[in-house]
């Protein structure tokens, strides 16, 4: 795997990790209003800036994944997308004040390990 490809790979994962700390945020930005309120609910979305900013990390990340597709195998590149589960959960202890516990971290650092091996065979 080429250094360029390896990057590729890792700004499409972290722009997808970024579009789920964003879509997060929008629905806890503002309270929204009940499903039973389809009209209010939808103004309401579509006038989140959070829910825009994580539709359009989501776009450009599929953009990006699309030209890995057409550079390397799939059994190489879908399992580098794992890495999105560790940019996740920093980004989540970063901006939304969460926790990871010491066996979530072990299993962040499994997988990890397990993108290595994966990235070393390619």
């Amino acid at each position: 795997m080429t250094l360029a490809l390896f990057a590729l790979i890792v700004v499409s994962v972290s722009l997808n990790a970024l579009a789920q700390v964003a879509l997060r945020k929008a629905m806890t930005f503002r309270a929204l209003p009940a499903l039973s309120e389809p009209i209010a609910l939808g103004t309401s979305l579509v006038a989140n800036p959070w829910l825009w900013a994580g539709m359009a990390c989501y776009a450009a990340s599929i953009g990006l994944w699309l030209v890995v597709l057409s550079r390397t195998q799939v059994s190489v590149a879908y399992p580098m997308l794992s890495m999105g589960y560790v940019l996740a959960a920093v980004l989540g202890v970063l901006f939304l004040s969460e926790t990871v516990g010491p066996a979530r971290a072990a299993g962040i650092a499994l997988i990890c390990l397990g993108v290595l091996v994966v990235g070393k065979t390619a």
